[in-house]
């Protein structure tokens, strides 16, 4: 038996191995794949030249602090800001060419500083937006934000605009009724202090307008395996291109034992002195051995071009790749045992595996999904493999992170084994 089971898997490497064609293949795509998401998940040190937000500018006011809005809003890194009308601003947004525009309506720097100090109507700043950009609309809404206050704090303490602000907000408290005279008389020197700092702004005695700035600055810190360590984004990136193209290869596994059936092959194998458990465990070890192969392949290929690390426990890492393999494995063998014949086969065994490496985290990491959606995935295998992976390999975590990815692998090869040996039919009729 020892004998026979080495001549098959030997046989099944042979065969896979003559294909140099396949072979490359296999291991150039999804390191090729592999390579652009990386550089797009930010490439070594976890950051990567973004795009600018194009953003329009719509002023409809032409004040003081609507022109420092926009002024602020042009200097921003983070924002491509430009001047335009309002007709064009819609259809640039309506086209694509614009994700936001911001459009500042009649009389808001006056209406903006009355309602500062008081609770007068508030005036509305429009924004158009491409409902497919709806992160950087948020973004730019919370940019605008901070830029409109800072400007309309800043004007209501110098210039003109300022000064008939404050002069008709004094008037306007001193005639208000159902006030309390304590309360209308701390208003009042509230507002009687602004003018005078604005007139001593705008004479020069007072120096520069005060602006309002942020009370605090952030220190951010990337908390990675080590210090001084920087993330790698073609860590994650090589893992999921891995696991994906590994479980394609598990589909091929499958579609080539329809086709031995098909041709009869299967048959003559029953003939021999060959069990059924020896002939589908050949065909497992040869195609977890070849998966085994091309994941160490791809990840000294990272390795050596993009510098990824194996940052945690490398005993761990082997584990993960192995148990993943011998998943794919009985993965491959549950399509074959299922299956009618190749073609309907193929396309829903794709199918089935592209669901599986989508929720599994391959394409983006699982931690972005929706919170239910994450509950969901844990029943993916996939999602133990990428987890694994990303455990052991940028996260720097011991062996103790690969232990429960180990456990559900295994058992989700040993679930996939057993039900391809039941449900196997030697031949296409039966």
């Amino acid at each position: 038996m020892t004998t026979a089971l080495r001549a098959l898997v030997r046989k099944d490497l042979r065969i896979f191995f003559a294909d140099r064609r396949a072979v490359m293949m296999s291991i150039a795509v999804p390191i090729a794949i592999a390579s652009f998401f990386g550089y797009i998940f930010g490439g070594l040190g976890g950051t990567t030249e973004t795009s600018k937000i194009p953003v329009l500018m719509v002023d409809q006011d032409n004040s003081e602090i609507s022109r420092d809005v926009f002024s602020d809003l042009t200097h921003e890194p983070a924002l491509s800001a430009k001047p335009a009308t309002l007709d064009d601003a819609r259809a640039a947004v309506k086209k694509g060419s614009a994700t936001v525009a911001i459009v500042v309506p009649p009389k808001f720097g006056a209406e903006a500083g009355e309602a500062l100090f008081s609770a007068s109507k508030k005036p509305k700043i429009g924004v158009l937006y491409d409902p497919s950009h709806g992160a950087e609309q948020g973004m730019v809404q919370g940019i605008l934000a901070g830029a409109v206050m800072q400007s309309v704090f800043k004007g209501m303490f110098s210039g003109k605009t300022g000064q008939n602000v404050l002069e008709s907000s004094i008037a306007r408290v001193e005639g208000a009724t159902g006030m309390s005279a304590t309360d209308k008389s701390s208003l009042i020197l509230l507002l009687r202090s602004a003018k005078q700092l604005n007139e001593r702004t705008a004479s020069g005695m007072g120096g520069a307008a005060p602006s309002l700035n942020t009370p605090y600055e952030v220190h951010d810190e990337a908390v990675t395996a080590h210090t001084g360590v920087k993330y790698n984004g073609y860590a994650h990136s090589f893992g999921g291109m891995g696991v994906q193209f590994i479980l394609f290869m598990g589909i091929d596994t499958g579609i080539a034992m329809l086709l031995q059936r098909q041709r009869g092959l299967w048959k003559r194998f029953r003939a021999a002195p060959l069990s059924k458990g020896l002939l589908l465990g050949s065909r497992a070890i040869s195609s977890a051995v070849i998966s085994m192969v091309i994941l160490m392949v791809i990840f000294g290929f990272a390795r050596l071009v993009f510098g990824v690390r194996i940052e945690g426990s490398m005993a761990g890492f082997l584990g993960v790749c192995v148990t993943f393999s011998l998943m794919t494995a009985g993965f491959g063998l549950l399509v074959a045992a299922l299956g009618k014949t190749p073609e309907a086969t193929r396309g829903l065994a794709i199918f089935v595996t592209l669901i599986m490496v989508m929720l599994g985290g391959a394409w983006v990491p699982s931690f972005i999904f929706p919170q239910w959606l994450q509950k969901v995935t844990v029943v993916m295998p996939t999602r133990w493999a990428i987890d694994g992976l990303d455990a052991v390999v940028w996260r720097g975590l011991g062996f103790e992170a690969a232990v429960w990815p180990m456990v559900i692998l295994t058992g989700s090869a040993i679930v996939f084994a057993a039900l391809a040996v039941s449900r196997f039919r030697w031949d296409a009729e039966s």
